[in-house]
């Protein structure tokens, strides 16, 4: 089994919008073609949430739709294109006649949409009635992964057995420190190629960002004004900048990490403009972020697909903060340390769901892993002995995970409960 293939084809991948929104979409568009609806008067939609996904869904702004934002409308679309088979472009169908007839079916009440507490990762069910015909689908253990799909009753697929497709995350979860540089110095010319487009298409992304007037555009002016400069507060620009236009509903994919837009510009932006700011190779760049994305989805086998902690910080923040020492030395002890410290500084930093906002956390994310990776260079790591941080990278992600599953377990139903006094 090639780990590093699995992380690429499983959670690297482009996505064009949030992608919480997308599965939404997408699960409808499986139970839209699975029935085929002769008009849409006469159903009722209902979809089941995870907290995480529905927190994410909330207030971001969908591309292709005039910055229309939420989960409703993203069901609604889902329900209307019917094509499942588009993924994570399938808000690319939509266009001004869709759009209004999915506000209208959102208006209308058709469409009931509910938060399942119970789920402590990614899950979303949808399930369409139209007459005396039905048809569900959950998704779960990946934003695309069908657990479940029937029509009229009949099971049509169940997960009773393992997707062969998902295993690669149980040799992840138990791998070593070690396996994730051994599979990241592994990367063969396709994946660097592929980790390439991935970056070259965050950046192009970032470019639009740059022209919506928001985070980034200012801290362009502020730093550009002198009184920040150099390859951290580049990286947070352009960084940030990608994070305003997906965010903002432009239009156009970025290359996800741990299945996470943002999470993927972090992971790529970051190596990528240290790395050419210290005239490396492009060998050792791309082999660096693929160490990020690697480190990335180990990261969230343990803290889930989705977290009452904020995955920027956490998961992509030390991933891009290891590839940054990786490129420097392939000493073992430096690179874990720079995780390690990311984690030390930015382990508390909570999620509040996916929004224009999410740029500031972004910045913050290239600022705090530039910073730990430059500790670790310089033989600094947070003692293991201070609050729950231990000696090795994995006991340290443990202890995270145990902060964020059992002590913030009522973090996200607060934040929904804010997001709604607002609505």
């Amino acid at each position: 089994m090639n780990i590093l293939k699995d992380v690429l084809k499983n959670e690297v991948y482009p996505a064009l919008g949030c992608t919480e929104p997308v599965a939404a979409a997408y699960a409808c568009a499986e139970v839209s073609m699975l029935l085929k609806p002769k008009d849409f008067k006469n159903f009722n939609l209902s979809v089941v949430m995870d907290p995480g996904t529905y927190k994410n869904g909330f207030a971001v702004k969908l591309p292709n739709t005039n910055e229309e934002k939420g989960n409703l409308i993203a069901c609604a679309l889902g329900l209307l294109i019917a094509k499942p088979n588009l993924k994570y472009s399938i808000f690319s169908q939509a266009d001004t006649s869709l759009l209004k007839k999915a506000l209208e079916i959102a208006k209308s009440g058709k469409i009931k949409l509910s938060i399942d507490y119970t789920k402590k990762d990614f899950f979303i069910e949808a399930t369409l009635k139209s007459g005396d015909k039905n048809a569900v689908c959950a998704l779960s253990k990946g934003h695309f992964n069908v657990s479940f799909l029937s029509l009229d009753g009949k099971v049509l697929k169940s997960s009773t057995t393992k997707e062969k497709s998902l295993t690669y995350k149980e040799f992840l979860k138990n791998a070593s420190f070690g396996d994730l540089i051994r599979w990241a110095k592994e990367a063969d010319k396709s994946d660097l190629s592929y980790i390439k487009k991935g970056v070259l298409m965050n950046l192009s992304v970032s470019q639009r960002g740059l022209e919506t007037g928001n985070t980034a555009s200012i801290l362009e002016k502020v730093y550009g004004d002198g009184l920040m400069s150099g390859v951290c507060a580049q990286a947070q620009i352009k960084a940030a900048a990608a994070t305003d236009a997906r965010m903002n509903g432009i239009a156009l994919p970025v290359m996800s990490s741990g299945q996470s837009g943002n999470q993927g510009v972090v992971a790529s932006i970051l190596p990528y403009i240290y790395g050419k700011n210290t005239q490396k190779s492009d060998e050792k760049i791309y082999k660096s972020i693929a160490l990020a994305h690697l480190i990335n989805a180990y990261i969230k086998t343990f803290l889930g697909e989705l977290s009452p902690i904020c995955g920027c910080a956490v998961s992509s923040g030390a991933g891009a903060a290891c590839a940054i020492v990786f490129q420097e030395t392939e000493d073992e002890k430096k690179i874990e340390a720079a995780g390690r410290n990311v984690i030390a500084d930015l382990g508390g930093m909570f999620c509040d769901g996916a929004k224009p906002g999410c740029a500031l956390k972004v910045a913050s994310s290239c600022n705090c892993a530039f910073r730990s990776a430059m500790l670790a260079l310089n033989g600094w790591a947070v003692d293991e002995k201070e609050g729950f941080s231990e000696k090795t990278f994995s006991d340290t992600i443990k202890n995270l995970a145990r902060l964020s599953i059992v002590g913030m377990s009522a973090v996200d139903s607060l934040i929904i409960e804010t997001m709604a006094q607002k609505n």
